[in-house]
């Protein structure tokens, strides 16, 4: 059986270049192209190209800081109330059933991009570890991105994009 998932060939061979997508993609005030699905005054959140299921979002501050204890705590409260708007705004709009949430802060701890720190809220639903994750550590995203977006910015803000 062959399952092809071609759009992640960009994550494994593309060119990460020497800028933060954190630190740039809010700049570029097109949020829609960046998937950013919401805005606060400290802290944003953005659909992960790369998602471990569907719906997930990273949620980030504007600052660039790598650390936890480095946050300022106006930028902790914030990324914490985000992260709850985000699994009410989930839960009804992919009916997700349940969250893994948290930060990878440091290579050893996994972080993908260490220098920017963020938070995962990754919605799952009972029985989501299927044979694919099992057997070939890959996963099966089951919506466009494009499609996630749109359900998850009319939750949070009740009116599609």
């Amino acid at each position: 059986m062959n399952i092809w998932a071609p759009w992640r060939m960009g994550y494994i061979l593309g060119d990460r270049g020497e800028a933060c997508i954190f630190c740039e993609k809010p700049k570029e005030n097109d949020d829609e192209k960046n998937l950013i699905v919401a805005r606060r005054d400290r802290c944003f959140a953005l659909l992960n190209l790369y998602p471990y299921s569907n719906g997930h979002v990273m949620v980030a501050p504007y600052r660039h800081v790598g650390k936890f204890e480095d946050l300022e705590p106006e930028e902790c409260a914030e990324m914490t109330s985000l992260a709850q708007r985000l699994v009410e705004a989930l839960t009804g709009a992919v009916e997700a059933e349940g969250f893994n949430i948290g930060i990878n802060q440091g290579r050893a701890a996994g972080a993908g991009i260490e220098e920017h720190l963020h938070l995962h809220v990754v919605p799952r639903w009972e029985g989501d570890t299927n044979f694919m994750p099992v057997l070939s550590s890959a996963k099966v995203i089951p919506q466009a991105l494009e499609e996630t977006y749109r359900l998850l910015r009319e939750a949070l803000t009740g009116t599609p994009p």
